[in-house]
């Protein structure tokens, strides 16, 4: 068979129709209804005549010259003029309405200038030799080990860490203080220049302590330091500009109450400062004063950029903690509350051991809801205490539940009775304690504008409690609460024609407050050492 063949025979196949489908037969003879055939029916469209013999007319629209003709007619000129002014009106309404919304809404109060240093606590390291044994293998902690730590420190939030004094310094003997080296004992001046590099990373700066005869009974040699044009000063300046040129995000100075005319040195030594600080590398000096409110200082720091002061939430030697109120209250007469660094006391040494223990949380959050800069001391966020002796020695720092605590692997002395089980690592995995008490605060401090740079209001205070607010613009507003008496409940009534009565509780030392739930300001009870962190949203 063909392929032609083939072809006819496939056209036969399907012109056959199957008899199940045959249209019913109309009978002998007749024609499909309606011209039907094989089942199909032709239907006639309307374009025939209509039911009353009228020819039915298809509308294709108009023309163009019959619309140019409509278009100009009167009638269509004055509708056309109708919905231009119509549109014209509603523009300028809108354009109107929008003017008022933005001439009648509340202005946004513009941001002030921050640097790296306003926007997280500083943490003090203070003298490595207690820190991290980086080798392992002398039982001093060094350099090395401060960088090893410093994936856990950024946890912490921390903006920078105050590391030192490291430089070589002979007891009470100026000739044999050598402010641009570092003692070998620390590591080298490569070891240092790798720490920078690594906190750089973490977007940490190192600020260095050059506090000068840190050995001796006078950190600035006595009489070394009367005259202005002393050698020593001379010395602190030049090593101010070497450290600077290497890195450093600022330098740290203690025992200002000593020097002479601080009114004509420290400008010089914020002009130093000023002068290595370059657009989006800002450098600080700080200044440490072993006084608990030195006016002075401050007033001198009002007029001098890149540098704060510290003010300390403990006075030398107190522990009564009364007169705390009392000095925050006297700050609240400085404008410049950015100038204002607040640390714990004077001489180092560990919160946990000048203040009982449920009190921690009440001066950690005090720490970073006040205006101003908080400096922690290492180990404050675990609760860490001072070894006995006199003066108290710093404890080695304690990392995890190992041998030395995680600090060296070789013996670093007797076993520290007073801080067992006391660790960093146990600390994170446990979520009511003192660390993540403190990474929260510092969370929050690092977030919210009203805690960055918030005005400060001081609500209530007395010697048994204090209470404050921090408002910055239309953002949430935070209000500090907080009972210093370790025993003893106490009663506040914070009642203000700008705070509602009912606050949300952000954060609690009381595991009985449920965070997130609303609380009455009024006649506000707080039990033994609590601390308080409220918050309620801005009204217009």
């Amino acid at each position: 068979m063909t392929q032609d063949t083939a072809l006819d025979m496939k056209d036969v196949e399907l012109n056959e129709i199957d008899p199940e489908k045959q249209p019913m037969a109309a009978g002998a003879g007749d024609s499909p209804v309606g011209g039907e055939k094989n089942g199909v029916v032709k239907v006639k469209l309307d374009d025939e005549d209509d039911d009353i013999g009228h020819q039915a007319v298809k509308f294709t629209g108009l023309s163009k010259e019959e619309l140019l003709k409509v278009a100009g007619t009167p009638g269509w000129v004055r509708v056309r003029w109708a919905l231009l002014v119509l549109f014209w009106l509603g523009w300028a309404g809108m354009l109107a309405g929008a003017v008022v919304i933005i001439v009648q809404a509340p202005r946004c109060r513009p941001l002030p200038t921050i640097e790296w240093w306003n926007k997280g606590p500083l943490y003090q390291v203070g003298d490595p030799a207690t820190f991290q044994d980086g080798d392992n293998q002398d039982g001093i902690g060094d350099l090395a080990g401060i960088q090893q730590r410093l994936d856990v420190l950024s946890t912490l939030k921390v903006k920078g860490l105050v590391i030192g004094p490291l430089h070589i310094n002979n007891k009470d003997d100026p000739s044999g203080t050598r402010l641009k080296e570092i003692d070998n004992k620390y590591g080298t001046v490569e070891n240092f220049k790798n720490l920078l590099e690594a906190a750089r990373k973490k977007s940490i700066q190192i600020v260095l302590d050059l506090t000068p005869n840190y050995r001796g009974e006078d950190v600035w040699f006595s009489q070394e330091s009367k005259d202005p044009d002393s050698v020593l000063l001379t010395q602190v300046k030049e090593a101010m500009n070497f450290w600077y040129e290497k890195g450093v995000g600022g330098i740290y100075i203690s025992g200002f109450e000593k020097i002479p005319n601080p009114e004509e040195l420290i400008p010089e030594l914020g002009n130093i400062t000023a002068n290595h600080s370059t657009e989006g590398k800002a450098r600080l000096l700080l200044l440490a004063s072993n006084v608990s409110t030195n006016n002075q200082l401050l007033n001198i720091l009002n007029d001098t950029s890149g540098v704060l002061s510290t003010s300390y939430l403990l006075g030398k030697g107190d522990e009564s903690n009364n007169t705390l109120p009392e000095r925050i209250r006297q700050h609240q007469g400085f404008g410049e509350q950015d100038k204002i660094l607040w640390s714990m006391r004077p001489h180092l040494g560990h919160l946990a051991s000048a203040v009982k223990e449920n009190l921690l949380r009440v001066y950690q959050l005090l720490l970073f809801t006040l205006p101003g800069t908080p400096l922690t001391f290492y180990g404050d966020e675990i609760g860490l205490k001072d070894l006995p002796g006199q003066p108290a020695r710093g404890p080695y720092m304690q990392w995890e539940n190992s041998k030395n605590y995680g600090f060296s692997e070789v013996v670093v002395g007797e076993p520290n009775a007073l801080n067992t089980n006391v660790s960093f690592k146990a600390q994170e995995e446990e979520k009511g304690s003192l660390l993540n008490h403190f990474k929260r605060l510092s969370e929050f401090r690092g977030k919210e504008r009203a805690l960055l740079h918030g005005d400060f209001e001081l609500l209530h205070y007395n010697k048994l409690a204090l209470a404050f607010a921090r408002i910055w613009d239309q953002n949430e507003r935070f209000v500090t609460v907080v009972n210093f008496a370790p025993e003893a409940e106490t009663e506040v009534s914070l009642l203000h024609d700008k705070i509602p009565e009912q606050c949300s509780i952000v954060l609690s030392s009381n595991p009985e407050r449920k965070e997130g739930s609303s609380i009455s300001i009024k006649n506000l009870k707080l039990a033994p050492g609590e601390a308080l962190l409220l918050k309620y949203p801005y009204s217009a």
